[in-house]
Formats: structure tokens, sequence, C-alpha cells
């Protein structure tokens, strides 16, 4: 790759001329899905404890009440804190959205959670400025999604296969992108805003299974905020900062294929094609189809616990590598534990924030149940290849059955076999019950599906607050 490309430049011309009417229906239809997702995860990912101690530090430092932490006891705090208190609820639970790319040599890690960096951003300066529509809303959301998934869609593999968390390293390109919208950057600022950002991006993936991990969002919300603030006062960063020798792309990556990138942003949305999936788990989605492979075992053949003498994934080093944990000992290792995954839904039939618990998590008939379940490398399904999430469940009854049953390439929650929007709202409900009524889940549904009418912005932001 040439070093002398202009893809810094050619971001900050596309993102400044976005417009709500550039953007598609189908765009804002799936943007407002995930806005109603992504919603619910910062209430519901305020509980954890993470998020308690993040919010804890950003109270301490006191500050200008400009935007709302979610969740119960909402308090405002400086707009860069409130978002990195959002995001890093948002990502606590790891059930926030996941990017799909359109190339299959593009591992799945690689790609970003992309949705929660830009909300909370937007959240942040929404409330900060207090005159924000819902198209300008929408706009900045859409906006910094899409160079968010396509920036981590050119960065070469080697990026996430050296150990980066790219939603924490990308991310804060989207996160910036969103606040640099709201506050109206020209191009210029726009430039120097990209070129903080790719100084600011930060996570490894060392810190999955910890409290980090949810951090890493946090900081890519907070910096991006960060970064439109101080570019709209004139601050400056090299204007080609993903570019060149020493831009972000062959420092964090080793290079980019920029064909992946030149005259893709918009073209089309990433959001629309290849889509975007919103879980039905809160774990890594390298683990959705096992589980909904074993879920189906369990529900055609009534299975119980006591029925089952133990459980063996197949599956490839992708599914396997990064789902590390062989045991679970607290909830934020469970979502990287194929065991507990397996095993919660032989228990419940469900895995959703009641079973997300440390206390779940550590109960006697978790840890008995995960003690019957391990995991096998399987050459033959390594050798199809990492573009789909392959993998084969088998269970062993004591009665001396054997069931298994492949994973299906189509993954629920992914745009072919999307979430209903029952089954999404069910989710919100999940994530809210503790908090809001059903009067005002329902009406917050309507909001959302509306939110370019006038007045529905600022409705939806005092209903999440509990107003």
């Amino acid at each position: 790759m040439a070093n002398n490309t202009h893809i810094t430049r050619e971001i900050a011309d596309w993102s400044r001329d976005q417009t709500f009417d550039r953007i598609p229906r189908e765009a804002r239809r799936i943007a407002k899905r995930c806005m109603l997702d992504g919603l619910g995860l910062m209430v519901i990912g305020a509980r954890q404890e993470c998020t308690r101690i993040v919010r804890d530090h950003c109270l301490e430092a006191g500050g200008a009440e400009e935007a709302t932490l979610l969740g119960e006891n909402p308090v405002k705090v400086p707009a860069a804190s409130a978002a990195m208190v959002n995001a890093t609820a948002g990502h606590s639970m790891d059930w926030d959205d996941t990017q799909l790319s359109s190339y299959p040599d593009r591992v799945f890690g690689l790609l970003t959670h992309p949705g929660i960096p830009p909300l909370a951003a937007a959240l942040a300066i929404s409330e900060k400025k207090g005159d924000v529509t819902g198209e300008q809303f929408i706009t900045a959301f859409v906006t910094g999604f899409e160079v968010e998934c396509k920036i981590a869609e050119a960065i070469l593999p080697k990026h996430y296969n050296s150990g980066f968390h790219s939603s924490g390293t990308i991310g804060v390109f989207g996160a910036a992108v969103a606040a640099g919208k709201l506050m109206g950057l020209d191009q210029g600022q726009y430039r120097h805003l990209l070129g903080m950002a790719a100084s600011m991006g930060s996570g490894i993936r060392v810190n999955f299974g910890t409290m980090t991990k949810p951090l890493h969002v946090g900081r890519t919300a907070q910096s991006g905020v960060t970064a439109a603030q101080l570019a709209a006062r004139g601050f400056e960063a090299d204007p080609d900062g993903l570019d060149g020798q020493w831009g972000f792309f062959q420092v964090a990556g080793g290079g980019f294929d920029l064909d992946k990138i030149q005259g893709k942003l918009g073209s089309p949305f990433s959001i629309v094609d290849p889509g975007v999936s919103i879980k039905p788990y809160p774990c890594g989605s390298l683990t959705h189809p096992s589980m909904d492979a074993m879920l189906g075992l369990v529900k055609e053949n009534d299975l119980k616990p006591e029925d089952v003498e133990g459980v063996v994934l197949y599956a490839g080093k992708n599914i396997l590598n990064p789902i590390r944990y062989e045991t679970a000992n607290n909830e934020l290792e469970a979502k990287f534990c194929m065991p507990f995954l397996l095993s919660v839904i032989l228990l419940e039939r469900k895995a959703g924030a009641k079973e997300f618990t440390d206390e779940y998590v550590t109960s006697q008939k978790v840890r008995s149940m995960m003690s019957r379940v391990r995991t096998q490398l399987d050459p033959e399904i390594e050798a199809k290849g990492f573009a789909k999430m392959l993998s084969r469940v088998e269970i062993n009854l004591k009665d001396g059955r054997k069931l298994v049953r492949d994973s299906d390439a189509r993954y629920r929650g992914g745009p072919e076999f999307p979430l209903s929007d029952e089954e999404l709202q069910a989710k919100f409900t999940d994530c809210t019950e503790h908090f809001l009524s059903a009067d005002t889940r329902q009406e917050i549904f309507t909001t959302i599906a509306e939110l370019e009418k006038p007045g529905n912005l600022d409705r939806t932001l005092g209903l999440i607050k509990g107003e």
C-alpha cells in the first residue's frame, strides 16, 4: 500500500457533508433499532460493578452538569464523563450490537461493536447543546457508525491478531465523528478531530473477561467527545492522522486495504449491507450459534439437567481461542466461557440479564453443570474457514443416547435471521423492567420509531431518564 493516500481527508469531507436526506430509509430504520437496543443496555449496564466504579470516579471528579448518567438515580456530569460512563454501561454485559463484514478474510474479532460509541457520544452532546433535533441525532449516529465500520473493515487483520480490541481502538472514530457532526465541525476541524482520535483509541485483548473490556468502549466515547470539543476550540492534530507511515492504519495494523474504504463510505451503508447483528444473548456473538443449537436440542427433546451425562462443543480456533475460559468464576468470565454458556441454556432455556450475575454464575447448580461441559478443536470445522461461526454440539445422555446438532450459519440476531421487533422490545424490557414502567417502555418504542418527528428526541431522552 502506498503512503500517499488521503483517507483522513475523504472521511472528513464525507462526514461533514452527510445530511438526513442522504441516509437511506432502511439505514434509518435499523439505526433506530440499534438505538433502542443501546439505550436499554445502558440502563441495565448501570447496575454492573464496573460501571458503578467508573460512575463514582466521575462523580468525585465533579464538573459542569451537562449530560445524564443513565439508570437508577440519574445525575448530570460533564459531557465527556457522561459519555464514558454510559458507554461503559452499554458494553458492560457484552450484549451490544456487532458489526458484520463484506469480506471473508476479515475475522469477526477485527470488527467492532459499532453502536454504543456513537450513541453515547451523541447522547452527551445532545444534552449539552439542548437544541438537537431527531433528524440531526439520527444523522450523527449513522455517520459515526458508518465511519467506524469502514475503518474496521479496511485495517489489516494484523490489528486484531496482534491483540488489539477493535471496539476500543476503532470505536473512538465512531464516537468522535458523531460528536463532531452534532457540533457542526468544518472540514479542517474534522481532520484534526480524526487525528486526535487516531492517538486516543486504545484497548488490548488481554483484558477480555475483566472490567477493563467495557472500559475500552467507555473510553472511546469519552475520547470522541473530548476530541470534538477540542477541535471545535481550534486544537490541532496531524490532518492526515490515518494515512502514511506514521498514521493509524500503518502503526496499528501494518497497513490497510485501500479498496475497502476509498469511495466506499455510504456505498453502501454498512448498517444495511452487510448489516449489523443485534444480540439475543449478553455474551460474544461467536457463542450465539452454539447456544441456539443447544437451545434447539434442549427444547425439542425436553431435556432436564439431570438427563445429561456430558456435553462437548466442537469448533474452530476462531471460537475457541477468544472464548477461552474453561470455567467461569464471575459473570465477566462467563461471557467468554462456553461451558457456562451451554450450561445456562440447559438449566434455564434462556440467557438474559438475570442469568449474568456473579451470584448465578457461582451457584452450585451452575458449577455442577459446567463441570460436565467441555470444548474440543475440530479440524474439519477449522478447515472450513472463519467466514461463518461454525460449531457442533453433542449431548451425551445418561440413558446412552447422543444428540447432535450443527450450528446454523444464519445465526439469530444477524441480518439473515434478525430479531423481530417484538423480540427486540422483549430484550429492552429485560434490561429496563427494574427501572421503567410498562407504559414508559411502550412510549419509548413509539418515540424512537418516529424519532425524526419534532419533539421526539427530547421526549425519548426524558423517558429513558425516568422523568
